[in-house]
């Protein structure tokens, strides 16, 4: 039997059993919102170094760096928000791990300038002060699915599995960090832990029995995440306009920065939650795995597109090493990249195809297209980045004339031939 919510003034230790899937109106708690606030530090500093290196012609390794780095950051809080729709009991041993957690994630985040300078020089790899932070994340993470299997006795070889999983592949970072290898072969190397990171919950969550989380409070998360991200668009924005109003004080390309910048983080919401997640999610729960590991690379393009308005700010204050063309690419590519993700997420989630989606897409591809254009013959930035802004647009105007009806038909298809009601 899933253990009752917590309830009541005292945190006092309660048996970890695991909580009702189905429980009605669950929402994040504050805690989890101040674990989120440690990522807003992880991304900003992801993005303030891949903006840096763009900027400064070395595109290839800054790239690989970021895809680096916000794996291990996306991956720190998918540990933490699976375990804790499943078993969060909100007592005092359960807020102490989530603390040691957020220093671990802190300890991460400051690690990346060292990473991302080693990958920019050319030296070994350093990533110890990353593992160190990864280490202090699943001492608790540990700790936590330990005592799941020790007090859930029905998901005990779920627990041990995903203990299992993350013990073994943190030994693996640790001896990677002490090899001291060139970035390269880091490269070749990191594959084999990302599988070993990605196996854990494919095993326990696929081929046994599964953790008891919670479809609507994980859909929940992952939309609080995506806005957080978001708000790294915005910051790039701010940087973006305070250096064209430094050269040449408010005009209109200031303007149209603000009006790009802010609109572009208004459309990518707004086609985010487009996605029914919650919805499917519900009724096919072995969807997760997929779903929650697209948002991988869907929260490092959200990312990188607010590294791509910093990388703007440099090119407009003169200390790039890349022209115009340059720094509007380094924002229409990741907006591409979230839109081809979206769409693929969209489809995998509904398990049918949309020949609409066709000209949604196109249309989108189309003004980021235009974006470049724009860009490569010499005219205004801020023009670049209100087509870019456009991209999403697209979806976003597609959907409320007409996509809104096909994902509704969709839906009830679904419902039709499981015998359900669609919600």
């Amino acid at each position: 039997m899933s253990e009752p919510a917590p309830t009541g003034l005292s945190h006092r230790l309660l048996r970890m059993r695991g909580r009702d899937p189905d429980e009605r109106h669950r929402a994040a708690t504050p805690l989890e919102l101040l674990f989120d606030l440690t990522f807003v530090v992880a991304f900003g500093q992801a993005g303030d170094q891949l903006s840096h290196l763009v900027a400064g012609g070395h595109a290839g390794p800054g790239v690989a760096a970021f895809a680096f780095a916000m794996f291990a950051i996306c991956w720190a809080w998918i540990n933490f928000s699976w375990f804790a729709s499943a078993y969060d009991t909100d007592d005092w041993f359960y807020r102490v791990t989530t603390m040691v957690q957020m220093i671990g994630v802190v300890v991460l985040a400051l690690g990346l300038p060292a990473m991302f300078a080693s990958v920019e020089s050319g030296r070994a790899f350093d990533n110890g002060v990353m593992v160190a932070g990864y280490v202090v994340m699943r001492i608790a993470m540990v700790a936590q699915w330990l005592r799941a299997a020790a007090q859930d006795e029905a998901r005990r070889s779920v627990a041990l599995t995903y203990a299992g999983f993350v013990t073994a592949a943190q030994l693996g970072w640790v001896l990677l960090a002490f090899a001291s290898v060139p970035f390269a072969t880091a490269l070749l190397l990191a594959p084999l832990l990302f599988i070993v990171e990605l196996g854990g919950p494919i095993v326990a969550e696929v081929k046994l029995r599964g953790t008891p989380w919670n479809a609507g409070h994980i859909a929940e998360r992952y939309g609080l995440l995506t806005i957080i991200a978001l708000g790294e668009v915005l910051f790039g924005t701010v940087t973006s306009v305070a250096a064209l109003v430094g050269e040449q004080g408010w005009s209109v390309d200031a303007v149209l920065v603000v009006v790009a910048g802010v609109g572009l983080t208004f459309g990518l919401w707004w086609t985010y939650f487009i996605v029914p997640s919650a919805a499917i999610l519900r009724r096919h729960r072995r969807r997760a795995v997929g779903w929650g590991y697209s948002h991988i690379v869907l929260y490092a393009s959200i990312a990188a597109t607010g590294a791509g308005l910093h990388v703007v700010a440099y090119v407009v204050e003169g200390e790039a090493a890349i022209g115009e063309t340059g720094a509007v690419l380094s924002v229409a590519l990741p907006v591409l990249l979230f839109s081809i993700v979206l769409f693929l997420l969209y489809t995998y989630l509904v398990h049918e195809g949309d020949p609409f989606h066709v000209w949604l897409f196109a249309g989108t591809v189309g003004m980021l297209a235009a974006s470049v254009a724009v860009a490569a013959m010499g005219g205004p930035i801020g023009v670049s980045l209100v087509l870019i802004t456009l991209s999403p647009a697209v979806v976003v105007v597609g959907y409320e004339l007409v996509g809104h009806r096909h994902q509704t038909a969709a839906l009830a298809r679904q419902a039709d031939a499981e015998g359900t009601v669609p919600t």
